[in-house]
């Protein structure tokens, strides 16, 4: 930060130009640069969006002249979700780590409604984790695999008549988000004149809804009378194909019709070619640096005064990071005309002690709902105990009535035993008597029968 302090003074100054006597050697910087960019290598990520089944995998394998493999998608999907693939390519001396993030189940949903949402949702994650890395205090961005989108081939189907509600949605929502461009895919199923008017019409569909896509750049004069030619050749209708067939003297890619071929990289058949070179040749470098400087800087910038950071103060005086402090002691008086201005470090203090209020206050809220519900648990809970205690007391009281109804019955049947013992043992003497007494008896009867006789 002290060090862009210093460009910013060193800018104010008037700076003199001089002239050479002698070779220096800094002319060779943009070798340099060219070196250092080869070893570290390039990386670029296309975003492939359109219909299952519409020719985006073929488009990219002819694209790229390989056969990335990717896996066949159904229409039964039921939601939309994002599929990448990162491949390494090489072409010369010159490596490229290619992301392929290919929409599997874009439009087979019945209700399409937040379809591009999934979409939205991968760019800014893209965005955040790049943001993210930036605000670390150790970076390494040298070695970061950057995921954000370079590129959007948007795939439209060839109708011949207008943009489906769906892709005026999906690109309004994704303009500022990432550079468009538009194909119409399978091109060769329409013939010359359709196509030309689908193109105007398309065209004028995108203008009068505000959609804004990408437009090759024209302040570079050496690229700039081509670029111009091909922003009124958008958008462009493609045909891929990895098939090699014999045309006279040349093996060249085409797709074999029953009234004839159609060869995919001449420019009298398709636009195939002009796509590879804009997006390839031409203007790849361009979308990375679009991508770097307008779309993320959006998102950066709005996530920054999400979090309360301005580029102004108060006073609408530029914020200041505070120098170092041998800087500031050599330049007391830039110090301290910058004294009054709300500093960077000023703002993130402000911010952090707001949130970390806002983090008191719902703790505290937290506390007082825990404690709340608590209480109300421990009333219910008495509740409860209450009930079950009467409850117990019922039944206690319950028990011991029919544990005395139990012992009188126990004391009348035992009194009524004791009686009925008492009246047997009565019985049984009164029956042993007379058992006794009836011989006796029966004797004399016998003895005074004789006598009789």
């Amino acid at each position: 930060m002290a060090s862009s302090e210093v460009a910013r003074q060193l800018q104010n100054d008037n700076c003199r130009p001089l002239s050479l006597s002698g070779h220096v050697g800094f002319d060779s910087l943009p070798d340099q640069l060219v070196n250092k960019s080869i070893s570290q290598g390039f990386c670029f990520n296309i975003l492939c969006i359109g219909e299952t089944g519409i020719g985006k995998s073929t488009l990219i394998d002819t694209l790229f002249n390989t056969s990335f493999d990717d896996r066949v998608s159904t229409h039964f999907q039921p939601n939309v979700r994002l599929r990448a693939q990162t491949y390494e390519l090489q072409e010369s001396n010159v490596r490229l780590k290619l992301t392929i993030v290919n929409t599997v189940g874009f439009g087979d949903q019945i209700n399409k409604e937040d379809s591009y949402q999934p979409i939205v949702d991968y760019i800014d994650a893209q965005f955040e984790a790049y943001l993210q890395e930036e605000l670390k205090i150790k970076r390494s961005l040298y070695n970061y695999h950057d995921t954000r989108i370079h590129v959007c081939l948007y795939f439209i189907s060839p109708t011949g008549h207008s943009l489906k509600t769906l892709d005026l949605l999906t690109m309004k929502n994704l303009d500022s988000k990432v550079n468009i461009i538009p194909v119409i895919a399978k091109a060769d199923t329409i013939s010359k004149t359709e196509l030309q008017k689908f193109k105007i019409k398309l065209m004028s569909e995108l203008v009068s809804n505000g959609v804004q896509i990408y437009q090759f750049p024209t302040d570079d004069e050496t690229i700039s009378k081509i670029n111009a030619t091909m922003n009124g050749h958008l958008p462009f209708a493609v045909v891929g194909s990895m098939e090699e067939m014999k045309v006279g003297n040349k093996m060249v890619k085409a797709r074999q019709y029953p009234w004839g071929i159609v060869q995919v990289e001449n420019e009298n058949h398709c636009d195939f070619v002009k796509l590879r070179e804009m997006l390839i040749c031409t203007n790849m470098e361009d979308l990375r640096e679009q991508t770097h400087a307008r779309h993320y800087e959006l998102y950066r910038r709005c996530k920054l005064e999400e979090m309360g950071f301005r580029d102004t103060g108060p006073e609408n005086k530029p914020v200041r990071v505070p120098l170092l402090k041998g800087y500031t002691d050599s330049k007391k008086s830039i110090s301290h005309s910058h004294a009054s201005v709300e500093s960077l470090q000023e703002t993130y203090e402000a911010k952090r002690h707001e949130f970390f209020g806002e983090l008191q206050r719902k703790e505290e809220e937290m506390r007082q709902m825990f404690v709340q519900r608590v209480k109300e648990k421990e009333a219910i809970l008495k509740e409860a105990e209450r009930e079950l205690q009467a409850k117990f007391e019922h039944l206690k009281r319950l028990h011991q009535e029919e544990r005395m109804k139990l012992e009188e019955k126990r004391k009348l049947l035992e009194d009524d035993m004791v009686a009925f013992n008492k009246r047997k043992a009565a019985t049984e003497l009164l029956q042993a008597q007379a058992f006794a007494s009836t011989p006796s008896v029966s004797l004399k009867k016998d003895k005074d029968r004789k006598n009789f006789m």
